[in-house]
């Protein structure tokens, strides 16, 4: 069952420079499975009855497709990779060739995403142990009362972002530099990787 295309996937999948193949290859098998898509965070993105499921990342290295509740499937082919450090529920597969893209493989997979979302299953997060501000945002939000409101009205998620941002820098006028070129954004009620 295959499901509708979407013609802003169309448009992107056309203009891709890189990864191409790879992307229309894994469109296809995510199609096949009956899932609809649509272009998310500038991305080709597929859902079951309206919740994410899988998306496809083309990156410099390699293309990506990222389970958002990847934990939750088994790694029967041990394809699996980690989003990083501080993700607790995404997975990913990731493709340097479009012959590495086996389609019984990867529908596998799909099939168990979606059979995690018709089960209604969550992911446990673990509690995520509070974020310490560097000092120096510290400093700056407390002689800045319309900075202050502004960060603290930010979601949760948007906050942790940009304290591990601030955070990754070693010296404090890094530190400083970054505070200041996100200081707009926070402001606009964005979050560090919103446009």
């Amino acid at each position: 069952m295959t499901a509708t295309r979407n013609s802003k996937v169309d448009t992107f999948v056309s203009r891709a420079t890189k990864w191409q193949c790879e992307t229309r290859t894994l469109r296809l098998i995510l199609l096949d499975c009956g899932l609809g898509e649509d272009l998310k965070w500038d991305k080709p993105c597929f859902m079951f009855e309206g919740r994410n499921v899988a998306i496809i990342q083309p990156f410099k290295e390699h293309c990506s497709l990222m389970f958002f509740k990847g934990v939750l499937l088994e790694d029967t082919h041990g394809m699996l990779r980690s989003q990083g450090k501080n993700t607790q529920s995404a997975l990913r597969m990731e493709f340097t060739c479009e012959a590495d893209i086996k389609k019984t493989v990867v529908k596998s997979y799909v099939k168990q995403a979606i059979a995690v979302e018709k089960a209604g299953l969550k992911v446990d997060f673990k509690a995520k142990h509070e974020l310490k501000h560097p000092e120096e945002l510290t400093e700056i939000l407390k002689n800045d009362r319309r900075l202050t409101k502004a960060f603290h009205a930010l979601t949760p998620g948007r906050q942790r972002a940009y304290v591990l941002h601030f955070t990754g820098a070693k010296q404090s006028a890094t530190r400083v530099a970054r505070i200041q070129k996100c200081i707009p954004k926070i402001l606009a009620g964005k979050g560090i990787s919103d446009r």
